[in-house]
């Protein structure tokens, strides 16, 4: 045991705890590609020859057309708010990141039920105007009305990045360049642009990976994806093993996209070249090109979110008699424990790491800050198959440990919550760790370093000394995760124990049912708590900016 007395500093147990979440998030994806490479599926050749080629055909449009039109209005509004004032700009600072409160799948029946038959549009055409309209005008259950929907509700990813990398950025920079002569237009392309580009690609990567793991929208819209597809196969034609491929075949797509995403940063970054900074200070816009501003900024807010709020809310006001009930109570206590329960293991397991990552520039720590990454990568539904296959394995194993102490054999944990909050923990462990791996970054290692020197160990260091400076950090990790969590459907579909219903789920069965008016209240519910905590989640941000 000699190697173990030369790396004292590995052996604590921020270390072994460490490995043992990474061995955690890895085994599901693992046990993904081994049953990929040994397993025969009986329906697998009639799906690569069918109905492969028509998934990765809507994928990728729906990726493409969803990531530039994201890139547009993310870098121009972010541009818009970081360099000009204009009436109201302190309002859509943050009110541009309400979008993300909304569920894509809640946005999309929502601008359904406004833009069908007896929609709030058609129907005023008629009965004020007499206007009939041809319905084809209107269909938005299409393949650009999903890149519409997803566009303007994921676009925040995009526009939150960037705009908190331009309020890093020298004034310098564009100064020189409005003192050389160039316009707006020319300073947004040939400047904005180009030195944002590792921001917008970090935020258009969120994007991309939102909807290759959305189920609910494409669902509702009927365009066949990778996600209905895995559910179609595992539930409609109880084959879990063709299931399993279509996930890995997901993932091949995803790894390619993180690679694509490192080969577009580059190596380029753009820095301070002196320690002297000026922030750039917005220049004041006045007549037309204010209005101009902030009349792109209402319409973009008001399409992502104040359109289908109040649509919501009336809807809500029309049902809430039928809908509120003792049992729909419940559905608000199970979204808010599973959401409480699963961000608070999170921020647990993310401090866990990021602590040991910064404290142990290893291979060892780098390798495990990278893993806890790879969860959000992967789309729900996959995750969704990866973790049940390997509960079902361990129920298995457990038969004979049941059989010895005169307890029927069942599959105890495969069923039950504690599954389903692993699966929250795995896919969004990332969200906890990129705030609190920033938050240490911050702080330094210079304090713990003196409270080690007066005979604190890691673990009291970390406790007495970084806990409270990190504080502002830790509850951003919470609040993220637990939005999260709450707007989650596809892990929840899948993995809910029976007869366990949360807002989502119930939100996605009434619209599935054709009942928009009375999916209305849970979603509600949903964008308001989800408002409120991307609200304080602004304000903690702000707060430690300044």
């Amino acid at each position: 045991m000699k190697w173990l007395r030369k790396l004292p500093g590995y052996m604590n147990i921020w270390t072994w705890l460490s490995l043992i979440i990474v061995v955690l998030i890895l085994l599901p994806n693992v046990t993904i590609f081994i049953n990929f490479f040994t397993q025969e599926a009986e329906n697998w050749g009639h799906i690569q020859e069918f109905i492969l080629p028509d998934l990765l055909k809507n994928t990728s449009l729906l990726m493409v057309f969803t990531g530039i039109l994201s890139i547009l209005i993310g870098t121009s509004l972010a541009w818009l708010t970081s360099a000009y004032d204009f009436p109201m700009k302190r309002f859509f600072k943050w009110a541009l990141i309400l979008p993300l409160a909304i569920p894509p799948y809640i946005a999309g029946y929502t601008y359904n039920g406004i833009l069908n038959y007896t929609g709030v549009i058609q129907t005023t055409l008629r009965n004020r105007w007499g206007m009939e309209v041809d319905q084809k005008y209107f269909d938005i259950l299409t393949l650009p009305g999903a890149v519409f929907i997803f566009t303007l509700f994921l676009y925040p990813y995009v526009y939150t990045i960037t705009r908190a990398f331009l309020a890093n950025q020298s004034a310098s920079i564009i100064e020189n360049a409005r003192l050389l002569g160039r316009n707006a237009w020319e300073i947004y392309f040939r400047i904005v642009l180009p030195i944002s580009r590792g921001a917008i690609v970090g935020g258009v990567s969120l994007v991309l990976l939102e909807v290759l793991n959305d189920y609910g929208l494409v669902q509702y819209f009927g365009v066949p994806t990778f996600s209905t597809a895995i559910f179609q196969t595992w539930f409609g034609m109880n084959d879990l093993t063709s299931a399993i491929k279509l996930s890995a075949t997901l993932m091949f797509i995803v790894f390619g996209i993180l690679v694509l995403e490192k080969v577009l940063r580059g190596r380029k970054k753009y820095s301070y070249s002196n320690a002297k900074v000026r922030p750039l200070t917005p220049i004041t816009l006045k007549g037309g090109k204010a209005w101009a501003a902030f009349s792109y900024s209402l319409i973009v807010f008001s399409l992502g979110f104040l359109i289908p709020f109040i649509q919501l809310v009336d809807w809500m006001f029309l049902t809430y008699d039928k809908i509120a009930s003792p049992e729909f109570t419940s559905l608000i206590t199970n979204s808010l424990v599973v959401s409480f329960i699963g961000a608070a293991m999170i921020v647990v397991f993310a401090v866990i790491i990021a602590n040991f990552a910064r404290m142990h520039h290893s291979i060892v720590s780098k390798s495990a800050a990278r893993v806890t990454i790879l969860g959000y990568s992967i789309p729900g539904a996959v995750i969704a198959v990866g973790i049940s296959t390997v509960f079902i394995q361990i129920d298995q194993v457990l038969f004979g440990f049941y059989d010895m102490i005169g307890i029927t054999p069942t599959l105890a944990l495969s069923t039950s919550l504690f599954m389903l909050i692993s699966a929250y923990v795995i896919r969004f462990l990332a969200v906890g760790y990129n705030s609190i791996e920033s938050g240490f970054d911050k702080v330094g290692n210079k304090f713990t370093e003196a409270s080690r020197m007066l005979g604190m160990n890691v673990t009291k260091s970390f406790f007495k000394v970084d806990a409270r400076m990190i504080r502002g950090s830790l509850v951003s990790a919470f609040i993220l995760a637990f939005i999260e969590i709450l707007k989650e459907l596809p892990l929840t579909l899948i993995l809910r124990p029976f007869n366990f219903d949360t807002l989502s789920t119930k939100a996605f069965q009434y619209a599935s049912d054709e009942q928009i008016h009375e999916a209305s209240l849970a979603s509600i519910i949903i964008v308001l708590i989800s408002g409120v905590a991307i609200y304080v989640f602004h304000q903690v941000l702000e707060k430690e900016q300044n």
